[in-house]
């Protein structure tokens, strides 16, 4: 199911999610309307297909036009893959609170890539537990820093690249 969800300019940070999030936290929306707000993601094929409390999981398409001259898989699609696979981790995980949140910057980015990518690819994303139970446990307004990593692998699960982000979060009280 594609869901065309906008953010609106009267909807501030991620109060999107406050459907998603009020009572039972209900992770297959949050996939829903994550997929749907990142307006590139969506442009090269991007897809989340898993959200949950622990990680998210983001898949490249096989597609001629994510290539490098090498055929192989561009290191910008990878990037975005691993990017939009940590702010889906992200807001898993923080998903009690996610309404709260006003605004996400990924501070610092770094990665390894490990042996040249071919075909889909698959990031595996996950953020600091220790921090985000902290967060969690808390109803005050702050700004804090996420670590965050994603593993790529290709279709033989052979791991192609790994990232590291600094993510700096605002938290409005409550």
């Amino acid at each position: 199911m594609t869901n065309d969800t906008r953010v609106s300019p009267a909807q501030t940070g991620y109060a999107i999610f406050s459907e998603a999030t009020n009572g039972v936290v209900d992770y297959e929306r949050i996939r829903e309307i994550t997929n749907s707000i990142v307006p590139f993601g969506r442009f090269v094929g991007v897809s989340i297909t898993e959200v949950s409390p622990d990680r998210a999981v983001v898949e490249i398409p096989v597609s001629k036009n994510l290539t490098n001259h090498l055929g192989t898989v561009h290191a910008g699609a990878l990037f975005l893959a691993a990017d939009i696979a940590g702010a889906a981790a992200l807001a898993g995980a923080l998903a009690p609170r996610l309404a709260r949140v006003e605004w996400t910057v990924v501070r610092d980015a770094r990665s390894t890539f490990r042996k040249p990518a071919i075909g889909r690819i698959r990031a595996i994303a996950t953020v600091d537990d220790r921090e985000v139970r902290r967060v969690l446990a808390s109803d005050a307004a702050e700004q804090f820093d996420l670590d965050g990593k994603a593993l790529l692998y290709d279709d033989a699960d052979v791991l192609v690249a790994k990232f590291h982000f600094d993510y700096v979060c605002n938290i409005a009280a409550g």
